[in-house]
């Protein structure tokens, strides 16, 4: 009886690199990251060896030299002789506050559009579909001129507040809007008002809680619990509660009419508030494509089902389509958040300091440094980028469909 062996292995050879399948693509893929690391290495001597022609090197201590500029949109304290590294700072918040506004706007923006594109009244789908076609075929950059002109010739000066014959009135008594920006109140924090906020962020998370427990409790016994009122009391009442308890530690300071403008509260910039709302408008055109076709991928076998089960069109939608959509909104869906970020840099088109206009614009043109200031800027839009898709790939994972 003969026994069947496997035949000997070869022993490993220098041409099996090129004739040997198994191994010819990663001998190309090596060869090519040769070549690219040899590449990078002649650039960067390239231009060390220029700089040092030039009587220049690589250095970044211009960061602690005064800056010598005021910033008009300030987040946190600054003055013209704090450093270009504090400057680069309130640059580099400014960015972040138009990406964190200009996102959750658009997310809200788009999600509606995109529902209401699909809707049977005819009217409301024409009106999403305008909406739609008109900002994504106009470039971002003329709606954010647009709108920043429209806040600046038809908004009133700050002195048509003034007077008993004035020509404006202020919102509420605590809400001005004038050419300037917009003023509104400034909440003064006293002893106490972080226990306030931590419970405020503590209810936010227990809403997020009883909204997973009443939707696992729909999918395992059938009861439906209420969202809407439960959700409100427990955002309102548990901080509410200890607002008192703690004997109001939470002040606001109103904005006064003082001279030629207001005083007191917060200004938000007419170059701010322009560019939140344009950037949120575009990118929100685009988001609600993406969710249009993400809820056109789901089968109308399962909104028929729903129905048959007595679902209402509203739970229809959120307890059945849209989590099953969301494997085809997000990942656009993530794209169009590091689009908005980025696009953030045209902010200084309308005068707002973001990274771009700081360590990107004065700072580089006063020091020189354009080398330093550039590569700053790339590994700033760089970790931006990463920290967006990081966290949205995290999300997407808990939503995308889990099979047994």
């Amino acid at each position: 009886m003969t026994s069947i062996t496997d035949p000997p292995q070869a022993s490993f050879r220098l041409s099996m690199l090129i004739n040997d399948t198994r191994y010819r693509s990663l001998t190309f893929q090596f060869i090519a990251l040769i070549l690219l690391i040899l590449f990078m290495g002649w650039l960067a001597n390239n231009a060390a060896q220029n700089l040092e022609d030039l009587g220049q090197d690589i250095s970044y201590e211009f960061l602690g030299d005064p800056a010598g500029y005021d910033i008009n949109q300030k987040p946190i304290p600054f003055s013209s002789q704090d450093t270009h590294m504090r400057a680069s700072v309130v640059g580099l918040m400014n960015t972040l506050i138009v990406a964190f506004l200009g996102c959750i706007t658009a997310t809200v923006l788009g999600v509606a559009a995109g529902v209401l594109r699909l809707s049977n009244n005819w009217i409301v789908a024409k009106l999403m579909s305008f909406y739609v076609e008109i900002f994504r075929n106009v470039p971002v950059l003329i709606w954010i001129l647009i709108i920043f002109s429209i806040m600046t010739f038809a908004l009133p000066q700050p002195r048509a507040f003034r007077g008993d014959d004035a020509q404006a009135s202020m919102l509420f008594d605590a809400v001005a809007f004038t050419n300037r920006g917009v003023f509104v109140p400034r909440p003064i924090w006293g002893d106490g008002s972080m226990v306030v906020v931590a419970t405020f962020i503590l209810s936010i998370a227990a809403i997020f809680f009883y909204r997973r427990y009443a939707k696992k409790l729909l999918f395992e016994t059938g009861r439906l619990l209420p969202m809407g009122w439960p959700s409100l009391a427990i955002l309102v009442l548990p901080t509410l509660l200890m607002f008192y308890i703690m004997g109001r530690p939470i002040t606001l300071e109103y904005p006064e009419l003082g001279g030629f403008n207001f005083t007191g509260g917060i200004q938000v910039r007419g170059s701010l508030i322009a560019l939140w709302f344009a950037l949120a408008l575009y990118t929100g055109a685009f988001i609600a494509e993406n969710v249009r076709a993400g809820i056109q991928a789901i089968s109308k076998g399962q909104t028929e089902a729903a129905a048959s089960l007595g679902l209402r069109p509203g739970r229809i939608m959120s307890l059945v389509i849209l989590p099953q959509a969301l494997r085809v909104i997000i990942p656009p869906l993530i794209s169009q958040y590091l689009n908005l970020t980025k696009n953030s840099s045209l902010a200084i088109a309308v005068g707002y300091m973001d990274i771009t206009g700081t360590l990107g614009g004065i700072t580089l043109n006063q020091t020189g440094r354009a080398i330093e200031a550039i590569l700053l800027l790339m590994l700033f839009y760089l970790l931006v980028s990463l920290g967006i898709s990081a966290i949205m790939n995290v999300y997407n994972n808990a939503v995308k469909l889990k099979e047994r």
